[in-house]
């Protein structure tokens, strides 16, 4: 089992914990990984793109000249696909780009980006996040005793309004519980900061 330095908010270490080594010390897969980053951008896009084709099209309702006798190509409306200012042929509409990956391989995702956080040396592990009322310069005081300097993705086991509004704003720091956790919030944060309790629940769920 991968064991990491399990530290206090204020920086000082609190002794060693040991994490699941099916979450936290796997091989990643790229693979795996990147699929699922593509998956979770997919559904974000909002797929309101629309055309107008020959029925939407404003106009066109009378034949431009008779069928025969005038030497040009015989024409049914001006507002036709070959006309400026007729319909589009095959543009797009609105749709939805989401999709599903197989249950299995979400988790395998998920566990390969705990594990690249484990690897990469990016993961703090605390005893504990206590902060008793919204302020933002409590989380600022708690990154620089843990020499946080980048992006912090800040995972907690159950969902804490004081730490979630403490960290609001800032741009560099991010609050999600466990549950909410995915692999691309885990890859765009250069730095995991979860508790203690937040691991334990993570290495609980992931390795059934």
């Amino acid at each position: 089992m991968p064991k990491v330095a399990l530290l206090k908010q204020d920086g000082s270490q609190a002794g060693d914990v040991e994490l699941n080594d099916s979450v936290f010390g796997i091989e990643p897969n790229t693979h795996v990984l990147h699929e699922a980053v593509l998956m979770q951008r997919a559904s974000t896009r909002q797929g309101t793109h629309d055309v107008k084709n020959r029925s939407e099209v404003r106009g066109g309702g009378r034949k431009p000249w008779r069928q025969k006798g005038t030497g040009r190509a015989r024409q049914g409306s001006i507002r036709a696909p070959q006309w400026v200012g007729g319909g589009t042929v095959f543009g797009p509409t609105p749709r939805s780009y989401s999709y599903k990956l197989p249950k299995k391989v979400r988790r395998l995702a998920l566990k390969s980006a705990y594990s690249s956080k484990t690897a990469e040396d990016n993961l703090v592990v605390l005893d504990d996040i206590a902060i008793d009322a919204p302020k933002t310069k409590e989380v600022v005081k708690m990154l620089d005793a843990l020499n946080v300097d980048t992006k912090a993705l800040i995972v907690t086991a159950d969902k804490d309004e004081n730490v979630i509004r403490s960290a609001n704003n800032l741009p560099n720091a991010h609050v999600l519980t466990v549950g909410e956790v995915n692999v691309l919030d885990l890859l765009t944060h250069d730095k995991l900061i979860i508790t203690k309790d937040a691991a334990e629940k993570a290495g609980e769920v992931l390795a059934q």
